[in-house]
């Protein structure tokens, strides 16, 4: 007897290799995982990666004690920074991610030809919701109109039925980032049905509400954690238990930086549920996400990133969306004509 989703898997896997990654005959292909790790994810991935005729160099770690820079401590920092600067293509498949951490930004400086895919905490039940069922095709063109929309708003107005009310001004200079699936080319990349840009930072204003999860560090939120944002910077947190948890870790890093919002997401992908894993929950359909500490490099104007001890996420789900006074998201759901169209084909009517 088949294990559970065993073929499926193998065809998300092979999905990966052939239609994400473009993975070529020759080229050097590191898998990166830690102990909270999926081996069957892992497993899988690889062998794809070897039938197409690629490398797989397969990475396991001590699962750190914290994210990006964070599990520096903990990481083989140099021997896996040596093998990272040699990859064609690497995928994370930590639980602990190493986005932003010491060996990513010595690689993503210095390794100008690799193809980075992040997939943190990926499982064979995810990875067959978001990659194996998903219409990369037409979630591309849903993703390819709201990212036109979005870059070209001066003005962005967003509410959640469980309080959000906040509002910013975009920088025309920063780009809108579109995560559809596809990662050809040199650079960085996350799993499809994820839209995120940094705004001008200083001009966020309002209250944000995390009513999904806040990765790190609670995951799943038990009651909604409200935050007051003035100027891009936070400066009460009001909530339960989990608020209480938030505010204490965000403080424990003395950095000031970690209480400024970096960028804001929408979540597209129509597979995507809200499970505690960051990486499914950003993508959740009908959510927003906000990001805080950290700016990679790919969300700013020069392309150099905003320090910061470590980054957190926060989802807010049900998001209603105004782009320079036109309402182009309902509680999650697209009401552009054109966008409601494609959410139609992609099974979200």
């Amino acid at each position: 007897m088949p294990l559970y989703y065993e073929y499926e898997l193998a065809k998300a896997a092979h999905k990966i290799v052939s239609e994400m990654l473009n993975l070529k005959r020759g080229e050097t292909f590191v898998i990166t995982a830690d102990t909270e790790s999926d081996h069957r994810v892992v497993d899988a991935t690889a062998a794809a990666a070897f039938t197409v005729g690629a490398k797989p160099l397969v990475v396991w770690n001590a699962s750190p004690l914290g994210v990006g820079k964070a599990a520096d401590p903990m990481l083989p920092v140099e021997a896996l920074t040596a093998v990272l600067r040699e990859a064609d293509s690497w995928i994370e498949f930590n639980n602990e991610w190493l986005l932003y951490s010491t060996p990513y930004e010595v690689t993503e400086k210095h390794n100008k030809k690799l193809r980075y895919l992040n997939a943190c905490g990926m499982n064979v039940d995810m990875m067959i919701r978001i990659i194996g069922r998903v219409d990369f095709a037409i979630l591309k063109q849903y993703q390819d109109k709201l990212t036109s929309m979005t870059q070209q708003a001066k003005h962005v107005k967003m509410t959640t039925p469980a309080g959000e009310d906040v509002e910013f001004d975009n920088d025309p200079q920063r780009p809108v980032g579109s995560d559809t699936g596809y990662a050809h080319g040199p650079g960085s990349y996350m799993q499809a049905g994820q839209i995120g840009w940094s705004p001008v930072l200083e001009s966020i204003d309002g209250i944000i509400v995390f009513d999904g999860s806040i990765v790190p560090p609670t995951g799943l939120v038990k009651e909604p954690v409200k935050l007051h944002v003035k100027e891009g910077e936070v400066e009460k947190i009001e909530g339960g238990t989990d608020a209480r948890i938030f505010e204490s870790w965000l403080k424990s890093f003395h950095d000031s930086q970690m209480l400024r919002m970096a960028h804001v997401c929408y979540g597209c992908n129509p597979g995507a549920k809200l499970t505690g894993n960051i990486v499914e929950d950003e993508r959740v359909w009908g959510c927003t996400e906000w990001g805080m500490g950290y700016v990679g490099p790919m969300l700013t104007a020069d392309g150099k990133p905003i320090p910061a001890a470590s980054h957190t996420d926060g989802i807010c789900l049900n998001t209603s969306v105004w782009l320079d006074g036109e309402q182009v998201w309902d509680n999650g759901m697209p009401v552009h004509s054109q966008l409601a169209k494609l959410a139609k084909k992609l099974g979200k009517a």
